[in-house]
């Protein structure tokens, strides 16, 4: 008779839970132990909650959409209706209700499944016992497999150090109880772009730090364009070459001073400089695991780290800070660990987006790689000679495909269009699938769709001899 496994998992966020439930399925006894709460900090205090904060922006952007389309509010005498108001404290709260709904949502799928939840801390004693700290006391488990899965946490800088009230990491700004008249973001990668186009769109004056000569500066750069020529349109001020040298709290605002000398007076300040994993404390390095000079879990493609039965996933391993991808190397973690059927991770086919308005959903190749590589071609075509989008009022965004020469088939995409988080999913199975540009093309997509742009894209990608 088979023995049935004992799996541990440090860490109930994407790659914890996922991973808890494929275990479960493939018969283990499995333990989550968790310490900040189920779902982690991508439901609780980073994925979630911040593109639900994105959605309510976008949200009063379609109020200013409907009225170039011809659509406006009045009373029942005629006048227009006053624009309308976001209240910080009442967005906060629904934001905040759904992440708890979320998280309790997979705490109730995890018990139906038979996982055991701790709630504590836990760290390596051996490659096969974990020692788990909670209120009532500690225990020591011991395991078949372990998952770490801890996650990350904000970059904090000696410089600014936030205080939870104007100084604030994206973990902290939804204890807001007013809109902040003036919101300074240090950091123009996702994180910081996200959350200053957000505020913009719930009414703050927002200024923008950023460090290189365009915004998100590791995304495609003609998508980086058109987010900042947004940005700008709409109001917002964008110190482009800039570094922070320090952040203060001066009276009832705060003062960022820039390494030129430069001066920024707001009301508050959002720093968004990167974040550092949490794999401090666990024991890792006494048992052997090895982990990079950043402190990040080294993997391979299974999630194996340099310890048999003992496996990484999410953020602490530095693979792509993504929660879809967590959750994969979670899922392949626990397949390859219990006999499973499995597929190792493939980067080249991860698909991400960046929550702007317009959203930028990309997969596979990279601009600057398929310019080095010349038996890649691409192509690029507008939105806005697209009919539907025409017909929704989008001006900006494109759609890009880069395919091989010859064979046509498609290596990679990029979408720039509302809700460009859907559109690259057709993209993202032609990658996965290796599919050629014909056999995109060859699809029938509706007529009048955005992913009729995709098809045309995919039909001037045709190989000619």
């Amino acid at each position: 008779m088979r023995r049935t496994s004992s799996v541990v998992i440090l860490g109930g966020g994407p790659g914890g839970y996922e991973a808890a439930l494929v275990a479960a399925r493939l018969g283990a006894t499995v333990t989550v132990v968790d310490r900040d709460g189920i779902g982690g900090a991508a439901v609780l205090t980073d994925c979630v909650p911040s593109k639900t904060l994105i959605a309510t922006a976008d949200y009063l952007g379609g109020l200013e959409v409907a009225s170039e389309l011809g659509v406006h509010l009045e009373d029942d005498q005629g006048d227009p209706v006053a624009e309308p108001v976001a209240e910080l404290a009442a967005i906060n709260e629904r934001v905040l209700g759904l992440a708890a709904a979320q998280s309790s949502d997979i705490m109730t799928r995890l018990t139906e499944v038979g996982v055991r939840v701790v709630a504590g801390s836990g760290r390596l004693e051996s490659p096969h016992r974990v020692i788990v700290e909670t209120e009532a006391g500690s225990e020591a488990i011991d395991a078949d497999v372990v998952l770490v899965s801890t996650g990350a946490t904000p970059r904090v800088l000696d410089s600014a150090t936030p205080d939870g009230e104007r100084i604030l990491t994206w973990q902290q700004i939804y204890d807001l109880p007013e809109l902040p008249e003036k919101l300074i973001v240090v950091g123009s990668g996702v994180t910081g772009a996200e959350l200053a186009q957000a505020y913009l769109g719930l009414g703050s004056d927002v200024t923008l730090v950023s460090s290189r000569d365009l915004v998100l500066p590791q995304e495609d750069q003609d998508a980086a364009a058109v987010i900042e020529d947004v940005f700008r349109r709409r109001g917002m001020t964008i110190l482009n070459r800039s570094r922070m040298a320090s952040a203060t709290r001066e009276g009832d605002g705060v003062v960022v001073t820039l390494e030129d000398g430069r001066q920024v007076e707001g009301s508050h300040v959002l720093i968004a400089v990167g974040a550092v994993p949490q794999t401090a404390g666990l024991g890792l390095s006494e048992v052997g695991v090895e982990l990079s000079d950043s402190g990040h879990i080294v993997t391979d493609r299974v999630s194996r780290t340099s310890v048999r039965g003992i496996y990484a996933a999410g953020d602490c391993t530095g693979v792509f800070a993504l929660a879809s991808v967590a959750a994969m190397q979670g899922r392949t973690a626990m397949a390859h660990a219990l006999g499973d059927a499995v597929t190792p991770l493939r980067m080249s086919a991860v698909s991400s987006n960046v929550f702007t308005d317009p959203e930028i959903a990309t997969v596979g190749i990279s601009a600057a790689d398929a310019e080095d590589n010349a038996d890649v071609e691409a192509v690029m075509m507008p939105l806005s000679r697209n009919p539907r989008a025409k017909m929704l009022g989008i001006r900006e965004g494109f759609v890009k495909l880069f395919a091989y020469r010859g064979t046509g088939t498609v290596l990679g995409g990029v979408v720039v269009a509302p809700r460009a988080s859907e559109l690259i999913f057709p993209v993202a199975i032609a990658v996965q699938n290796r599919l050629s540009v014909d056999q995109v093309a060859s699809t029938f997509t509706v007529y009048p769709s955005l992913t009729g742009t995709l098809a045309e894209a995919a039909r001037r990608l045709h190989p000619s001899d």
